[in-house]
């Protein structure tokens, strides 16, 4: 049997999964490994960890159905993060991640650089966020300038994948997006932008379209992966893009949404569409001539596991399942009694970027229990992708659907949520749940011709459930949402007071 493999590098873990010609899933699997946290607002990873992890994984999926020719290799992975390497192509210190929050002061020096925030809309269509591998450059060159010094090239953590596979250091154009050094609207790297940075251009790979074939599995990737030699190897995309053609986004009027580690809203679009005060992300989309419009909530599945580790240990040091807790939340009422949560814990990017907001729960009482608290967290991650949707509206981008994708788009509880909160039908489609992997396997089908285009790609995303919004909810998520946005403008003076030195031991 001929199949397409997919593979994620994401925060958490790495999931390979193989697809037949047809696009149904034939097998997949999934390698953990774990983040680093050396001080407040700072996330890291060995890179290694991603190559054992999708070493694990490739041989997980591939023992599941053994005897598969492998047509194409498809790759994704977390954005924005930050793989030096030297001139001998060995990692120089762990990756920065895409929610890494040193780098406020690096991304107002690249701004100020630019122009302003005008002058860097013209050049790239997108602020330098906090967390863009641009910021975390100069970060590097500020604190780090011995490493700095010897760095001869600069990876996303989906490319160093690819090195790995096929000794290739390339990129392509959604990955590329998210260093914030990109020029979306000509898809290549923003040169004059670079230059006055004072970033060597050299640095930073060269830049293919997503489905391009971009390598080949190596000698040496071979006996590392037990893959077959010579098997080619498409550019594929950073997660957050790919998610939404694994979804089958890919016409106006459709929404998806993933809730993985971070929370997703995104849309495609047919043109590079302004970005007014660059509070979205316009990036190029791993579909050719389109592009891809989002918001990111640094804190949606993550603000799950936060609570579940936090709170919910049992007395024998275990902790119950999401299933659990996502049945413990059910039997609260909608709008968690009156009780509200801020998913900030890392941050927050979209609608306002600040890397100081804090998570919060507002309106607790004596009254409330776990169940309440636990349901406030999953409203807290829906209305802060409804709040993105809203800055959105003003773009002229609606929502007829949503298409759920990521871990969270197997709850019932969080798919009926997003209906409920945005008003809308929420479907989710084969494949969407197992994440970026998914779309990762398409594009691999499109590089080597199983489907002409990305919208005969996405037609193979077959609809597997649908909610409804219940009406009757309407008024309670209205009026909690009305709540929700007036919080943080309330609270974002004390979230600033909160992080000083005096705070942090």
């Amino acid at each position: 049997m001929q199949a397409l493999l997919g593979i994620d590098i994401g925060t958490s873990g790495c999931k390979a999964l193989l697809l037949d010609v047809q696009g149904n899933m034939i097998a997949a699997a999934t390698a953990t490994y774990p983040l680093m946290q050396p001080r407040p607002g700072w996330t890291e990873q060995d890179p290694e960890c991603w190559i054992e992890g999708a070493r694990q994984a490739v041989a997980g999926a591939l023992a599941k159905a053994p005897k598969l020719e492998i047509l194409c290799i498809g790759l994704s992975g977390q954005m924005h993060g930050l793989v030096p390497l030297n001139a001998a192509h060995q990692v120089l210190r762990p990756a920065i991640l895409w929610n890494d929050q040193r780098n406020s002061a690096e991304c107002d020096q690249i701004t100020e650089l630019a122009g302003g925030v005008t002058g860097l809309l013209a050049t790239t269509n997108n602020q330098m966020l906090v967390g863009y591998t641009g910021g975390k450059i100069l970060w590097m060159q500020n604190h780090e300038p011995e490493l700095y010094a010897a760095i001869t090239n600069i990876l996303n953590p989906k490319d160093y994948l690819r090195f790995r596979l096929t000794g290739e250091l390339v990129s392509e154009v959604s990955d590329a997006s998210g260093t914030g050094l990109f020029d979306v609207r000509k898809r290549q790297w923003a040169g004059d932008l670079i230059d006055r940075v004072g970033i060597d251009s050299e640095l930073l790979p060269p830049v293919f379209e997503s489905q391009v074939i971009s390598g080949r599995v190596s000698a040496i990737g071979a006996e590392l992966f037990g893959l077959p030699e010579g098997t080619p190897v498409a550019g594929g995309g950073g997660d957050a893009v790919v998610q939404t053609l694994g979804s089958g986004v890919i016409a106006p009027g459709e929404l998806q949404t993933t809730i993985g580690t971070a929370g997703i809203l995104a849309a495609a679009l047919d043109a590079p569409q302004e970005n007014p005060d660059g509070r979205l992300q316009v990036f190029c989309n791993v579909a050719a001539n389109k592009w891809h419009c989002m918001g990111v909530s640094l804190n949606a599945g993550g603000a799950m596991r936060w609570f579940r580790d936090t709170f919910c240990v049992n007395a024998d040091g275990g902790v119950p399942s999401f299933e659990q807790i996502a049945a413990e939340a059910e039997i609260s009422p909608p709008g968690s009694r009156g009780l509200i949560f801020l998913p900030y814990l890392n941050g927050q990017r979209c609608p306002n970027p600040d890397p100081a907001a804090r998570g919060a729960f507002v309106g607790m009482t004596a009254s409330h229990c776990r169940e309440d608290v636990a349901r406030s967290v999953m409203e807290g991650v829906i209305h802060a992708l409804a709040d993105m949707h809203s800055l959105m509206k003003t773009m002229g981008i609606g929502g007829s659907v949503i298409k759920a994708s990521g871990d969270g788009a197997r709850s019932q509880l969080w798919r009926q949520l997003q209906a409920d909160i945005f008003g809308c039908d929420v479907v989710t489609t084969a494949g969407a749940a197992e994440g970026a992997a998914f779309g990762a396997a398409l594009i691999a089908g499109l590089a080597v011709g199983i489907w002409p285009d990305a919208e005969s790609a996405a037609r193979s995303c077959h609809r597997i459930t649908q909610e409804h919004p219940n009406r009757a909810n309407a008024e309670v998520f209205a009026r909690s949402h009305h709540i929700y946005r007036i919080l943080y403008p309330a609270l974002r003076e004390a979230f600033s007071e909160l992080g000083a030195p005096i705070f942090i031991k």
